[in-house]
């Protein structure tokens, strides 16, 4: 069976759970500890979703909002289950394609 995985990046949660209410606020927290990122980079960071996130961004997140990764990221994991028609058979495809053509057109002439 099939799992369906997602999570929740909940930066901005934290932050202003310890009262930072902006991303100008981080980035210098950020430089302290070793990560120089620019200002639209920790932007993208606090607003967005991260697809990739270094783990020394992360510890650096960890370190200034004493927290763990998993205050960061909310993971959620569910069996994803198999479609069924209403009637639980799988649709069977045309068996000849000629059928689903329309019939040409006979013109007569009038009599």
């Amino acid at each position: 069976m099939k799992r369906k995985v997602a999570y929740t990046w909940r930066l901005r949660e934290v932050m202003a759970q310890h009262q930072i209410f902006t991303a100008t606020e981080l980035v210098p927290l950020l430089r302290e500890r070793g990560i120089d990122l620019s200002a639209s980079q920790v932007h993208r960071l606090v607003s967005g979703t991260p697809e990739r996130l270094s783990l020394q961004v992360m510890a650096a997140l960890c370190d200034i909002l004493s927290c763990t990764p998993a205050d960061l990221v909310a993971t959620t994991a569910e069996n994803a289950g198999v479609r069924k028609t209403a009637t639980g058979d799988l649709p069977t495809p045309p068996s000849n394609i000629a059928k689903l053509r329309p019939r040409a057109a006979r013109i007569l002439p009038d009599a």
